[in-house]
């Protein structure tokens, strides 16, 4: 088997019902499909291998029970609530076997029903860890050609199975949000490259599964993962200068959200964002002994020295500023 398709589900509703049949129209056909049932509802075709988890293990949690019955040589992260037109696996296949430090590739992923892109090939990372999808709000138009990217986002990636054997899999106790930007990570200080197939082409309905863009939950989850991920995977230098980018980013959200503008003036939780960014800061602190010990295993027998890593960080940076004002 050359691809297993993952799909972690929760809801189990009409979305995922719309993303296994998008999975009958591929082109490509060497492909299995394993749906992890999160919330113990789903019911799928009978060419489908379910799996029921007794419990929400999350994101990455479900993603990764699907690995361990999966057969195939390359595995594909799959959102239960995205489209893929029907060459995708074919294209992103092409593109991903090109070479053999290839470990990961990334579709053109689109707002749902739109030519509008979601994210054109990844993420963009900002120098205290936050990142924003490339190419976000864009026309899709813009982003026809294939390239090297950081590393793609994990609401659809397509991963080499030698590559996970190494390195690892997701990190199942960030529950939700920020394990593709940890794996990914881990995945190049390894010297394993992702690619971006512009010809492959996923429809997404952004934060269907984690009850919308700005809830209380994305932003904890996204701050606290944020925090264990530069701990555990960003250089020495990068990390002891991150409080200081975190900081001008607290500004300009604060900024931004007096204005009415900005990713701050989305959220609608009851609980303040301050609050929020306290917890997540403390969990991160009451964590930081164990997250030391996993850095010196992450970043002992790299094939990238920390200063080549840095440099690679650089090269698909967004500021702080940019980041609260998306």
């Amino acid at each position: 088997m050359k691809i297993s398709v993952v799909i972690p589900t929760l809801a189990a509703d009409e979305a995922l019902a719309q993303c296994l049949a998008s999975l009958t129209t591929q082109t490509f056909q060497d492909f299995e499909t394993i749906v992890v049932d999160n919330g113990g509802k789903a019911t799928v075709p009978a060419n489908v291998r379910l799996i029921r988890n007794p419990v929400n293990t999350g994101y990455g949690g479900g993603i990764n029970r699907g690995i361990a019955d999966a057969t195939g040589d390359w595995i594909l992260a799959l959102n239960d609530d995205t489209v893929l037109h029907p060459t995708c696996l074919a294209e992103m296949y092409a593109a991903a076997t090109k070479r053999r430090d290839i470990g990961m590739c990334a579709p053109q992923i689109r707002q749902h029903q739109t030519d509008t892109i979601d994210s054109a090939g990844g993420l963009l990372i900002a120098p205290d860890g936050s990142s924003k999808q490339l190419g976000q709000g864009q026309p899709a138009a813009n982003f026809n050609r294939d390239r090297e990217v950081l590393f793609p986002t994990g609401c659809a990636a397509l991963y080499r199975r030698d590559m996970l054997d190494e390195i690892g899999l997701f990190e199942e106790p960030y529950f939700l949000y920020c394990e593709d930007t940890d794996l990914g990570l881990r995945a190049r200080w390894k010297a394993w490259e992702c690619v971006y197939a512009s010809k492959a082409v996923v429809e997404h309905r952004y934060s269907h599964s984690s009850g919308g863009a700005a809830s209380a939950l994305k932003a904890y989850y996204v701050e606290r993962n944020r925090l264990r991920t530069i701990v555990r995977n960003f250089p020495l230098r990068d990390l002891l200068l991150s409080p200081v980018h975190t900081a001008i980013r607290y500004f300009w959200h604060l900024r931004y959200r007096l204005q009415g503008t900005g990713t701050a003036a989305k959220y609608e939780g009851q609980e303040s964002l301050a609050s929020i960014a306290l917890r997540a800061w403390m969990d991160t602190l009451f964590e930081l002994p164990k997250l030391w010990k996993q850095r010196k295993a992450i970043q002992s027998h790299t094939r990238l020295t920390p200063r080549q890593y840095s440099r690679l960080l650089a090269s698909y940076r967004i500021t702080s500023k940019q980041v609260a004002s998306l």
